[in-house]
């Protein structure tokens, strides 16, 4: 669902390294790059020789309807002839490829990446991330621009990332990095049983099952026994664990509660 889960009150996440599109092919991609960076608070989309766009600054529709929500990183992205002029502001340049080029640069991937992006742009280093056209990749010249490779462990067999899905595995990772915290949890509404709770509950299952000859043959009965309550340790109870399953039992030996009659009128 579209929007499920979102805070629309929270402010919308401003940082993390400059995400550039080299020669991107498709307005429909862009949105997608858009949508996967506001998932994870990315906010610098920069646009080398973009091919669907109407005039100068602006990109086609599909961009837009793409975006679902992050239209606001279209509006807001820079658009460069070339991509010397697109990182001529940062301190340290990356390059996403799937091929190795015989460059000798440091290959790492997205998690070693944006670990050590977060450490040195917490020391004030200006980072972006190259991302080439979507049939092609990135050419060896434009590789050359970078300091470092990222690369993604995908399979050999089909190892071409969608232009969005790149973004996204790499703003996933810079977002770990950055320490982020589960964006919620599931709170106990019931306690740990505790151990008196439980081991009652066990007696009244256990002698319940002797009285109806569970237990065969009875030299078994204390190895039963054992796995019966080894499973339910397993479990590790609350105290609304214990009363649910205790009354179901109840319930399966002493038949369905009889309806009480309504009294005549």
């Amino acid at each position: 669902m579209v929007g499920a889960g979102t805070n629309h009150a929270a402010a919308r996440g401003v940082g993390g390294p400059a995400i550039v599109l080299v020669r991107p092919q498709l307005a429909v991609n862009i949105g997608m790059v858009a949508r996967a960076m506001a998932n994870f608070g990315l906010s610098d989309l920069r646009l080398v020789a973009p091919r669907e766009i109407d005039g100068r600054h602006s990109l086609k529709k599909g961009a837009s309807q793409a975006a679902s929500g992050a239209v606001y990183l279209l509006e807001g992205a820079d658009f460069f002839d070339t991509v010397e002029a697109a990182v001529a502001d940062l301190n340290f340049v990356w390059a996403t490829t799937a091929r190795e080029r015989g460059q000798d640069k440091r290959v790492l991937l997205p998690e070693a990446a944006m670990g050590e992006c977060v450490g040195r742009m917490g020391s004030g280093e200006k980072h972006g991330v190259l991302f080439g056209p979507e049939r092609t990749g990135l050419e060896n010249d434009e590789i050359s621009l970078a300091d470092a490779i990222i690369t993604f462990p995908v399979h050999p067999a089909y190892a071409s990332l969608n232009l969005a899905q790149a973004v996204l595995l790499t703003g996933y990772e810079h977002m770990r990095a950055s320490g982020a915290a589960l964006p919620f949890d599931n709170p106990k509404f019931s306690p740990a049983a505790p151990r008196e709770m439980v081991n009652s509950f066990f007696d009244f299952v256990e002698g319940e099952l002797e009285t109806r000859g569970y237990y065969r043959p009875l030299a078994k009965a204390p190895v039963m026994k054992r796995n019966m309550r080894n499973l339910f340790h397993r479990m590790q109870m609350t105290e609304q664990d214990v009363r649910t399953l205790r009354g179901a039992v109840v319930r399966l030996i002493r038949g369905p509660r009889k309806t009480p009659k309504l009294p005549e009128s």
